[in-house]
């Protein structure tokens, strides 16, 4: 019997920026560019829409806390947003110059770090009743981060990409007194430096990162259909590793026509990879070995995110029409969460090649 695949019912009606399964259940947390964020439930065949939480703005990506009651949203309306997923209750945590790209969750120290496209970080201690958030200001426009147990990966525009020690970030601002009220507000701005500054090995604009479960080391996208593969070690042997190749590349008449690669996401066990693209594909990768596993049958429309269960035993697939589908508007019924239930195997990896 093939592993099955459902489409969640009711759907966003807008663009899908984010998807994020919980810490501890099969629920779904779903952000999009109709200013709400969705939480379904996936446990069962087509799923169920539990609650919908509306925001001023289009929502550009959200996580969950150390728990499945407990979320975090930021988007266009440049807030930074706690998300009481039982009650429906929101609260400002900071508020950013700009609209806010990305957020991640550290369970180890108890961080909360967003991402804006005001060229800064918001450093929030969740733990804590009497620190205020921080502020770092980045070279760049940051266009993704992500994180392991211990550090933090920021992309940015002009190739730039910091690595931060996540133990430097809570102990650099979690001893500074709290000025103004809980409800948001500005950062304090503190200098903390990466640990360290490197420069992308793909040519052209980022689009994603995704950092490898076993802290080793993570992967980027591009805009120009190529996936990176890097390691934390800065020893020559370990940096010799690094690669990059191309993908979600598709020939049309002779013509090799060139897709983004929007989204990454590790595999919790096996360590392997998932690339979604402008093309419709998704793809499932072994980093280490440079090999590709799979790839499933073509989408209708762009994958705009993918993200596994925390057991790693499903793959949510979220497709949004953008603009490489040569379309300015979105019809409706064509924006779709698919989960896909894996095989035993069908995200292990394949061993190194002879």
């Amino acid at each position: 019997m093939p592993p099955a695949q459902y489409e969640l019912s009711d759907p966003p009606s807008d663009a899908i920026s984010a998807i994020k399964y919980a810490p501890e259940s099969l629920q779904l947390l779903v952000a999009s560019w109709d200013k709400n964020v969705y939480l379904y439930d996936t446990s069962e065949s087509g799923g169920r829409l539990l609650r919908t939480y509306q925001h001023r703005a289009p929502v550009l990506d959200v996580c969950f806390g150390d728990d499945d009651g407990n979320a975090y949203t930021t988007g266009l309306d440049w807030d930074v947003r706690h998300l009481n997923l039982s009650t429906g209750e929101q609260a400002v945590l900071s508020s950013h110059t700009a609209g806010v790209k990305s957020l991640v969750h550290s369970l180890q120290h108890h961080l909360l770090i967003s991402a804006s496209w005001d060229s800064t970080l918001h450093i929030h201690h969740l733990r804590s009743n009497s620190s205020q958030p921080t502020s770092i200001v980045l070279p760049s426009k940051p266009f993704s981060i992500s994180l392991t147990a211990t550090k933090l990966v920021v992309a940015m525009a002009s190739r730039a990409l910091h690595i931060y020690d996540l133990a430097s970030l809570a102990s650099s601002s979690s001893s500074l007194p709290k000025t103004t009220d809980s409800q948001g507000g500005a950062a304090i701005p503190i200098s903390v430096e990466p640990w360290q500054r490197r420069e992308s090995s793909l040519k052209f604009m980022t689009r994603a990162v995704a950092c490898m479960p076993n802290d080793a080391g993570y992967a980027s996208s591009s805009i120009e259909g190529r996936v990176a593969v890097e390691w934390f070690d800065p020893s020559p042997e370990s940096q010799a590793r690094k690669y990059a190749f191309k993908c979600h590349r598709q020939t049309d008449q002779g013509i090799d026509v060139v897709y983004p690669v929007n989204a990454l996401a590790f595999h919790p066990v096996h360590g392997t990879f998932a690339s979604g693209g402008g093309d419709g594909f998704v793809a499932l990768w072994d980093g280490v070995a440079k090999r590709r596993i799979r790839q499933y049958q073509r989408y209708a429309s762009s994958v705009s995110a993918v993200a596994f269960s925390r057991d790693g035993k499903f793959l949510a697939v979220a497709i949004s029409p953008g603009f490489e589908d040569g379309r300015e508007g979105v019809g409706e019924g064509e924006i779709k969460v698919f989960i896909r239930e894996l095989g035993p195997n069908e995200a292990k990896g394949k061993g190194m090649k002879q």
